[in-house]
């Protein structure tokens, strides 16, 4: 990726700035719906971050964030397709990118597209963000990890009214389950977003890298804890850092 915005990918709009990259979900005539061209891109941004890790802001053009995954390649997908895990690996990999992800959601995020949100650490919504998981109307499963990502994040009983039920989460709804941080006015989505990206970016890269990787991992993990907690106490920046809070406090704790 190029510094400024990148014109090289067919389904994404992609900024790269010197802490953050910022990538627009954008197939206007399909409602940014997630398909097979889109996937192997934002593999190649996950690549890059993974490469030189950087925050990371998505969102959807148009007003809309992913309207679900692409029907119409769907139907032509068999049972070796769904062994590949096409979509579930690639959200996988966004979740593991080694700093803070950041879903602004300003309209529909359906099937495939809320299964991308859910897979970022944070998500933030416009009033008229919608998010829901159809799939068992159309005969399959939101096999992307919807399943067991949504019960993480909202609780098992809104999460199967979601996937069983087929109820959406509107942007107070969501906010309300705790599945979004903010619900902000749509012109000023991405402004609040970046904010919250700015807030982060002052944070030691090293420290927010390290707790999310602390914070993701399963069950109590006091172990991983000191080893994180060592690997930072040696970093220049933790004295640096620590330092002009005490000069600020004039000495004081």
């Amino acid at each position: 990726m190029s510094t400024g915005e990148d014109t090289a990918y067919g389904t994404l709009l992609v900024e790269e700035r010197a802490d953050r990259v910022v990538v627009t979900l954008r197939r206007p005539d399909a409602r940014n719906a997630v398909n097979g061209r889109m996937v192997a891109e934002l593999h190649r941004v996950c690549e890059e971050l993974e490469r030189t890790p950087k925050l990371l802001l998505l969102t959807g053009h148009g007003g809309v964030f992913a309207g679900g995954a692409d029907i119409a390649e769907l139907r032509r997908r068999g049972r070796d397709d769904a062994l590949r895990g096409i979509n579930s690996r690639l959200f996988e990999r966004v979740r593991r990118l080694p700093l803070p992800t950041v879903a602004a959601v300003p309209g529909w995020a359906l099937g495939g597209g809320a299964e991308l949100a859910y897979a970022c650490d944070l998500r933030i919504a416009g009033p008229d963000a919608v998010f829901g998981n159809p799939e068992p109307g159309l005969g399959i499963l939101a096999a992307a990890g919807a399943c067991w990502r949504l019960r993480e994040l909202v609780g098992e009983s809104v999460a199967k009214q979601v996937l069983l039920a087929g109820r959406t989460l509107d942007a107070r709804a969501a906010l309300g389950c705790g599945l979004v941080l903010d619900v902000v006015p749509a012109d000023r989505l991405l402004d609040e977003a970046h904010a919250l990206l700015d807030r982060m970016a002052r944070s030691s890269a090293l420290a927010l890298r390290l707790t999310k990787l602390v914070t993701d991992a399963s069950g109590a993990h006091p172990v991983a804890d000191d080893l994180a907690q060592a690997v930072l106490f040696e970093s220049p920046e933790k004295g640096e850092r620590m330092t002009r809070f005490l000069e600020k406090k004039g000495g004081r704790a």
